[in-house]
């Protein structure tokens, strides 16, 4: 089955140069940058149902042109001699084919005038940064409410339809 939700490509190292708590968490070590980075991607991701893909330079990693997912989030490191910016450019005509609506979350708007070319939306990394925690923020008060509505979290709300109706014709016994 094909995945049709809208994709969010993320330029990763873009994006913790940009990002000011990330970005000092960089002086101190890109991997704990990048860690909190894709952490806050993949609980962004949760909360808003996109596809979320994460693209990083591998120069600056061991791994080249090495995928794997943390969380829900795609992470890509770019094979040799191939930018994020090449990477994401492919990932966007590749995407493209199907029905989706793609977005790239960059501060490099010029990198990538030839995708926005081809019809994906720029994010930019104070709109994303602001769209994460503005998810982060509902999240934690839906959390807030629930505790303090005393609702219980029974079985019957864990569970879906279909098997609620078999837990049911198991009761009655047919």
């Amino acid at each position: 089955m094909t995945d049709l939700r809208d994709v969010l490509l993320v330029d990763g190292y873009n994006m913790i140069g940009a990002w000011p708590e990330l970005a000092q968490l960089s002086e101190i070590g890109l991997e704990e940058a990048r860690d909190r980075l894709l952490n806050r991607l993949a609980n962004y991701q949760a909360f808003s149902d996109r596809r979320v893909i994460a693209v990083f330079d591998a120069y600056r990693v061991i791994g080249l042109g090495k995928s794997f997912n943390q969380g829900k989030v795609e992470v890509y490191f770019t094979k040799e001699k191939e930018t994020a910016d090449e990477a994401i450019e492919r990932f966007v005509r590749e995407l493209g084919r199907k029905r989706r609506q793609i977005y790239v979350a960059t501060s490099d708007m010029t990198e990538q005038h030839v995708i926005f070319g081809q019809g994906a939306l720029r994010v930019s990394a104070r709109e994303l940064l602001i769209e994460v925690q503005l998810s982060e923020k509902e999240v934690k008060q839906k959390i807030i409410d629930h505790k303090q509505s005393g609702a219980r979290n029974t079985l019957d709300g864990k569970l879906n339809s279909k098997q609620r109706d078999l837990f049911e014709k198991w009761r009655r016994g047919e």
